[in-house]
């Protein structure tokens, strides 16, 4: 039996997690129907304070299969955006044989080099489910020295979104494209991605409902962690480290963000929200985290915490077995397992199989949640 714990050295609480079912005019929600109304409030916050305004839909869409056949690999010419600034971008389409519709992961860590691993994309296509590659670096470059400068910047300049918002917005031009292929299950379409690459695919899944499965990868501060928890643990080789915090984002990585967060790099406990009213967006879809036992960096009882605190929103709307939370073995890595434990939930999803043996392992115990607000009564009836 696994045994395995984290247990903090040093753990520190910024103040208790701000309460997501009360109304910006002090109102406590009482009804699944009011729910889209706060969560346009939480919206505010949880995205706009924390990546900045994010741009609209595009003015067009147009698309192009670079290749005249449509199994295996075929690339995808895209341009988009607006008519006086349009940008393109390529999208590799994996999908298996036959006819479908298959269900499709999107995934926009192309820049990564393991997208191109076989062993990565076999374990997606052997499993009926098709895979949309793209670079997110395409809509704004992954480097601060670049400032600004970047398709998408040069498209929307009125708004205020970082590196984050655009490659996110980036998952949504995939869809564009996957909704008007024939094979492609339109019902079952995940978006996933691994480190920063996941944080852009949690906030996509934000933004973008038509993600039925929302999958960040070890995606820690700016996404599943907690800024109200610091923490320093010791990994499973000994090594001493400390999670990634507000602080680390507001330095070199800074233009990810949205300017309104950086200001809070010192003082997070007066935030208006963390990170389960990130999560608490996705609801009532599906959202699972993979995380990883010896990735202290990515806040892991921070993300306990504030998944402890989602579990509520989802609770209340009766969606309570739809969030997910998922430790491996190992270290900060889009590893095979965490794609075997996507796979599981596709298919958990999509045709009801059983999810597999030791699925929502959580090697973390003895830690009290840090809200005392619970999921309220619902008005009789719902």
């Amino acid at each position: 039996m696994d045994t395995y714990q984290i247990i903090p050295k040093e753990y520190e609480v910024l103040g208790e997690l701000p309460d997501p079912f009360i109304f910006d005019n002090g109102k406590i929600i009482e009804s699944k129907s009011e729910w889209q109304l706060r969560r346009k409030e939480i919206y505010k916050t949880a995205v706009e304070m924390q990546y900045g305004t994010i741009p609209p839909k595009p003015e067009f869409l147009e698309f192009e299969p670079l290749r005249d056949t449509y199994y295996d690999y075929c690339p995808y010419l895209v341009k988009t955006g607006t008519r006086e600034n349009p940008l393109t971008f390529t999208m590799m389409l994996i999908r298996p044989l036959g006819e479908g519709p298959f269900p499709v992961v999107v995934d926009g860590d192309l820049c990564f080099k393991y997208p191109y691993d076989k062993e990565f994309i076999s374990q997606f296509v052997n499993n009926g489910i098709a895979l949309a590659l793209f670079n997110r670096t395409d809509f704004a470059p992954d480097r601060k020295a670049s400032g600004r400068n970047g398709q998408l910047y040069n498209a929307y300049p009125e708004y205020t979104f970082g590196a984050l918002g655009a490659w996110a917005w980036g998952y949504s031009r995939c869809v564009d494209v996957l909704e008007q292929l024939k094979f492609i299950d339109k019902d079952c379409i995940a978006f996933t991605g691994h480190s920063r690459g996941g944080k852009a695919a949690m906030l996509a899944g934000v933004l973008d409902e038509r993600a039925a499965i929302v999958n960040p990868n070890n995606s820690g501060a700016g996404s599943c962690g907690c800024y109200r928890v610091h923490m320093l643990a010791d990994r499973t080789d000994g090594k001493e480290e400390r999670n990634e915090t507000l602080k680390d984002l507001s330095g070199n990585i800074s233009f990810w963000m949205g300017p309104e967060i950086l200001k809070y790099a010192e003082c997070e406990q007066n935030l208006p929200f963390d990170e389960h009213f990130l999560k608490a967006l996705v609801a009532p879809r599906v959202l699972l985290m993979t995380e990883a036992d010896d990735d202290i960096w990515a806040n892991p009882i921070g993300n306990f915490q504030t998944s402890l605190a989602a579990k509520e929103v989802y609770r209340f709307l009766d969606a309570e077995d739809n969030i997910f939370l998922h430790f491996r073995k190992g270290i900060h890595f889009h590893a095979l397992d965490d794609l075997k434990t996507l796979i599981a939930v596709i298919k958990h999803t999509k045709s009801g199989e059983a999810l597999p043996d030791g699925f929502g392992r959580v090697p973390i115990s003895d830690i009290k949640p840090i809200y005392s607000w619970k999921c309220p009564e619902k008005k009789e009836g719902e």
